[in-house]
């Protein structure tokens, strides 16, 4: 397919102003067509959801956008969460100030909410940590009880870990490998984190490739060039300007 140069025209504006949206990347996409399929199930359908993949490829922002979107709880789980620590964090994202009680009284109250008729989905980021630390089948328990859906954010490994545990593997609706940016997604990044600043195509394509379609690196990559622009006075970057080499996130050799 032929690569066409940026177009758009940028705001005036010093270029570092907070972004105000989040841009639909084809992570995002395939996350809200998750999130349709599993508020449009049948009855007696299973309703989690997994969304798969390797760091740095956007699955945290898509799992913000749906959930601005939907205006479902999410949480991201923390490496020293105990069982109570994860139901309540939960029932903090659905109202409860402060959480009190043991886990089977937590647990009551968190079912009870997501059961409401027309409930949004629960986002759980980091979900292998459930996995690792033997506290998946209180998302089983949870869905069970409230059939509310539920989809758990992970890293590629995810799928396998559930494979093993049966109770739940057969709970899974249906499972979204997330996919690295492409050249699209790297032009809506720029749009978003560099308003100020037309970028040349075959430079984001350039940035994209050594950023391996990581979103996480294109936005480090993004905020670089607009500063490395802002130093300049430049409101445009093409492939012959003299920029800085992109970060790819390798770590430093040892210095002689």
């Amino acid at each position: 397919m032929t690569e066409h140069p940026t177009q758009h025209k940028p705001p005036a504006s010093d270029g570092f102003e907070r972004p105000a949206t989040l841009a639909p990347l084809r992570n995002v996409a395939a996350m809200m067509g998750l999130v349709q399929r599993l508020r449009d199930r049948g009855a007696h359908m299973p309703g989690l959801g997994v969304v798969h993949g390797f760091s740095g490829y956007g699955k945290t922002y898509a799992a913000i956008f749906a959930q601005n979107k939907t205006g479902g709880p999410r949480v991201e789980i923390g490496h020293s969460w105990t069982q109570k620590a994860f139901v309540s964090a939960i029932l903090r994202e659905l109202g409860v100030r402060e959480p009190r009680g043991t886990v089977a009284i937590l647990m009551e109250d968190a079912i009870r909410r997501l059961a409401q008729p027309g409930h949004p989905p629960l986002f759980i980021d980091e979900a292998d940590k459930l996995v690792d630390k033997g506290m998946i089948e209180l998302v089983r328990e949870m869905h069970e009880a409230s059939q509310a859906p539920i989809v758990l954010i992970g890293e590629e490994a995810l799928p396998a870990k559930l494979e093993r545990i049966e109770r739940v593997h057969n709970r899974v609706l249906d499972w979204v490998a997330a996919q690295p940016c492409d050249l699209d997604d790297t032009r809506k990044l720029a749009r978003l984190f560099c308003p100020a600043l037309v970028i040349d195509d075959a430079v984001l394509a350039a940035m994209q490739r050594a950023c391996d379609g990581r979103a996480r690196r294109i936005v480090t990559n993004l905020f670089r060039l607009r500063e490395f622009a802002a130093t300049r006075a430049l409101d445009a970057i093409s492939i012959t300007t003299e920029m800085p080499a992109f970060y790819t996130g390798s770590a430093p050799t040892r210095r002689g």
